[in-house]
């Protein structure tokens, strides 16, 4: 009887460990549980992934992975919305007054994305040039990387850029030169705002912009539900 119950939970143990190993085969530190990620935040506010409409009410969401309009042309996210770490949640509310004096303001396409979307994006995407590798995982997952662009107050139009969001084409890059000469004017407005303010964009995409300090922040894989 002993040795049929230290059978049972050891099955359990190995189940256990392999659903793990299934969402993270490559043994990342990730935080997966509720329970530890409000632990973290408790013990360092920074560390709390604050929804950004909520904190910066005029900004506009354009959550494309909450719709089909996106390059997995399906629904990733359960709902339509953004979170972000604490301190990039305050630079973003300070690049927004920025640009308010100028008569633009900030919409996002995303920003903290669960792993598991990683994971997933990884696998399904044709040109893995513009999505993160999970076998380190994303700033995106630190909840330290925004993806978003301009709009103008006055229309509420999105301020021309040199490519639609999520585009996979060499105009893209935020040095791509062959362009209109307002377009490269709007894209470098934007960058330049943005890296004044504490983000870098990366190499292959104008809109993707990581936070200087995102070394200091874990991978997470919560999903918007449960923060």
């Amino acid at each position: 009887m002993k040795n049929c119950i230290i059978l049972f939970f050891l099955s359990i143990c190995l189940t256990s460990c392999a659903q793990k190993n299934a969402q993270n085969p490559y043994g990342l530190k990730i935080i997966n549980d509720y329970r530890a990620y409000k632990a973290d935040y408790n013990a360092n506010p920074n560390n709390e992934l604050i929804e950004i409409k909520k904190a910066i009410p005029s900004v506009v969401l354009d959550i494309r992975y909450a719709t089909k309009n996106n390059f997995m042309q399906q629904v990733m996210y359960n709902q339509a919305k953004a979170f972000a770490r604490k301190p990039v949640v305050e630079h973003l509310k300070k690049i927004q007054a920025v640009l308010k004096t100028k008569g633009y303001g900030l919409k996002i396409f995303d920003a903290y994305r669960p792993y598991a979307i990683t994971l997933a994006f990884w696998e399904k995407a044709s040109d893995k040039n513009f999505v993160a590798n999970p076998n380190k995982g994303s700033k995106h997952n630190r909840g330290c990387a925004v993806d978003l662009t301009i709009i103008d107050f006055k229309t509420g139009k999105d301020v021309p850029m040199p490519t639609p969001y999520d585009s996979f084409a060499p105009e893209a890059a935020p040095h791509f030169e062959k362009l209109p000469a307002t377009i490269i004017k709007n894209r470098d407005f934007l960058i330049a705002t943005m890296q004044a303010n504490g983000f870098k964009v990366i190499y292959n995409e104008w809109w993707h912009f990581d936070f200087n300090g995102w070394q200091d922040y874990d991978l997470m894989d919560i999903p918007f539900e449960k923060l």
